[in-house]
């Protein structure tokens, strides 16, 4: 990835021991936009796995067979975050740093990509309002792509509740009731042979996700990064169930790769042109080519821009408040409405779930 760690910066700055786990200050080159993390990530947190509240960004953790809860909060006035792990037993402090990093953007120097982008006019007041906007990354790149794949033509909010879901069925509590949130993501093995239809997913979609968690229960290495962006996509769209939208995502985010560009993306296509035109994917990879190789962080400003048009009257009246990055949702407010509606209100199957509504076939095939 370009950039990178500043010059002598460490990965962790400080750490206490605490009773049953430790705190870590996690150092970055500022700025840091905190409140638009927050905004990305809330809707989107896993119930059950994940929660965003006034606090801080809390999730589950396992690795290497040990569970546990991370909290993460900004520091006040700092340029660090402060991170809080609470373990049923020892885990390795430098795989949970690493994750975390990677996770809230720590490692890129966001000065120098504010430098590049702000040269176009499409950007500069989106990085004027917006300094020190990140890209949002994952804890680990088969739950973020599993929770892509669940949002396959269906809103945000209803990729969310087949989330938790998916995590009430086929995830496992943690074995210290007193943590909370309480439920790990479900791994590839609890996944590859399951009847993913008793959540609500279309057949197809439940197939596709047992059948990625299958292939990656068998190898692995199949989510790992390419050396280049182009392989990477090449190589996640041999999986089932991803396509170039889904590669792009999983790339920027789990992957951490800055020149990702998810071009079909909605919200995109109408950041990108001039309404009631819409730019193709194809005028929009064109457009795009002057932000190389840092696209991924232009997406995040073009998403948040197209939001704060779409929500602008919610937006004056809480113009302290972090944006809200749900974007690539219906033209107007209204049709917004009715369709989130819709995911409570949709008919009912045999197990007694609503439904998740899906979208018209002008939207985009995948969701974030």
């Amino acid at each position: 990835m370009p950039g990178g760690l500043h010059a002598g910066r460490e990965a962790v700055s400080y750490t206490r021991p605490m009773k049953r786990g430790w705190e870590a200050h996690l150092p970055f080159r500022g700025p840091y936009n905190w409140g638009a993390m927050m905004a990305f990530l809330a809707p989107r947190a896993i119930p059950g796995v994940e929660i965003v509240d006034a606090s801080g960004y809390h999730r589950t953790i396992s690795v290497d067979g040990v569970q546990g809860v991370v909290t993460v909060r900004p520091a006040p006035r700092a340029s660090y975050l402060v991170a809080t792990v609470r373990a049923t037993g020892a885990v390795p402090r430098g795989t949970i740093v690493a994750r975390l990093r990677r996770l809230f953007d720590l490692d890129t120097d966001i000065e120098a990509v504010e430098n590049r982008l702000r040269g176009d006019s499409r950007l500069a007041a989106s990085i004027a309002a917006r300094s020190g906007l990140r890209v949002p990354g994952a804890w680990d790149t088969f739950e973020l792509v599993v929770r892509a794949m669940l949002g396959q033509q269906v809103s945000v909010a209803a990729a969310t509740t087949l989330a938790g879901r998916l995590v009430a069925a086929h995830g496992d509590a943690i074995d210290d009731i007193r943590l909370e949130p309480g439920r790990i993501f479900p791994t590839p093995a609890s996944l590859a042979r399951a009847d993913l239809t008793s959540i609500g997913l279309p057949g197809a979609r439940a197939r596709a996700i047992s059948a990625l968690a299958g292939v990656v229960l068998a190898d692995t290495t199949l989510l790992e990064p390419a050396d280049e962006l182009e392989a990477t996509v090449e190589k996640l769209c041999r999986l089932p169930g991803i396509g170039p939208w889904t590669a792009h995502y999983v790339a920027m985010r789990a992957l951490r790769q800055a020149d990702a560009f998810p071009a079909a993306d909605l919200g995109i296509l109408r950041a990108l042109g001039s309404p009631p035109e819409r730019v193709t994917p194809a005028q929009a990879a064109i457009m795009a080519r002057r932000w190389r190789p840092w696209r991924a962080y232009a997406v995040m400003h073009l998403w948040a821009g197209g939001n704060a048009e779409l929500n602008r009257p919610r937006q004056r009246a809480a113009s302290r408040a972090a944006p809200d990055y749900r974007h690539g949702r219906q033209p107007t407010r209204r049709a917004a409405g009715r369709r989130e509606n819709r995911v409570g209100r949709s008919a009912r199957g045999t197990s007694g779930q609503a439904r998740p509504a899906r979208l018209p076939s002008w939207h985009l095939r995948d969701e974030h």
